[in-house]
């Protein structure tokens, strides 16, 4: 990923892309790097200013941070574009970067829905790459090598197509002057290992490295779309499964049905679920029981038919542990 795309097609790229629209409001999630305002510009250029507001979230934890917010404040007096500024309280403990991230998709998604706006967001090739590596690493599942989406629910990402080195092009180009965070390429922090490790590191095995983890997501992509279809067929729009039948599944597929079986439950992604597939399959399809699973999900199996749901409460519930059978 060293060539850079030309500073003047980025522009149309974006445009064709479909994700940024004349007029179609937008929240642009705004730091002040070379990313965002690289985004900020192009959504001002394609949707019109009037269409765009920005979003920048200071949380005060570096000595920069005002230095940010007001850089951030300069580049939308210029462009003529709303800007709201967040100040969250101190974080507790746990995860700074998924505090904060937490923190600023939050806040993105109330002032887009009370637009009917979408929420930008600057993530480049560059980040996808970085993003694959990480979760190759922490996440043992196929879903994790598909990487970010352009487009997810309300969330738009116009700038996949393009690397770090392109919106830094970009931006020279148009004399936009960006800010640069001291923390991301900080080693404390997962990603920053991936960055300023890992990525050179495949690099000097092949040149071609980060292209290839770019094209092997697209194709497991393409081949997702094909599983949807097989999980969907499987599961005929019910929200429920028969033991027998998920027992006379391919493994392969009967792990995908009681994924997203498990997700629809959970209202979101709850990987692992589909590692437990053994367990599930070893229920009483005569009697009544139920399996904890992770991500707070329990599937009960009554008269032979599987149910996910959520764990109830431990004041609800049998002080089984998680993960044995319980019964009802």
């Amino acid at each position: 990923m060293t060539a850079v795309a030309d500073p003047s097609a980025v522009l149309d790229e974006v445009r064709a892309g479909g994700l940024l629209a004349p007029r179609r409001p937008v929240v642009v999630m705004l730091s002040g790097g070379r990313d965002s305002t690289c985004l900020l510009h192009l959504a001002v250029q394609i949707a019109g200013a009037q269409a765009v507001s920005a979003l920048h979230v200071n949380y005060g934890l570096r000595d920069s941070a005002a230095r940010d917010e007001r850089h951030c404040a300069q580049l939308c007096r210029q462009f003529r574009v709303a800007l709201e500024v967040r100040h969250p309280s101190a974080p507790g403990p746990g995860n700074l970067q998924a505090w904060a991230r937490a923190q600023r998709y939050g806040v993105a998604a109330q002032i887009a829905l009370a637009r009917g706006a979408d929420v930008a967001a600057g993530h480049t090739a560059t980040d996808q790459v970085e993003t694959i590596l990480y979760r190759l690493a922490s996440s043992p599942s196929r879903r994790a090598l598909l990487g970010m989406r352009p487009r997810d629910g309300a969330l738009v990402r116009p700038l996949l197509a393009f690397t770090r080195q392109d919106t830094a092009a970009y931006c020279r180009a148009r004399e936009l002057g960006w800010v640069e965070d001291e923390t991301n390429d900080a080693v404390t922090f997962a990603r920053g290992r991936v960055r300023g490790s890992l990525v050179p590191a495949l690099r000097e095995i092949h040149p071609a490295a980060e292209r290839n983890v770019l094209a092997l997501a697209e194709l497991l992509r393409d081949e997702a779309t094909v599983l949807d279809a097989a999980v969907e067929a499987a599961l005929a729009g019910a929200a429920t499964v028969e033991l027998a039948k998920l027992r006379e599944l391919p493994v392969a597929l009967a792990r995908l049905v009681v994924q997203r079986l498990a997700d629809a439950a959970a209202g979101q992604p709850a990987p692992g679920t589909a590692r437990r597939l053994a367990d599930i399959l070893a229920l009483n399809e005569h009697g009544v029981a139920a399996l904890d699973l992770p991500h707070g999900v329990r599937v009960t199996a009554q008269r032979g038919v599987l149910r996910f749901g959520r764990t109830p409460a431990l004041s609800d519930r049998c002080t089984t542990p998680p993960g044995r059978e319980a019964p009802l």
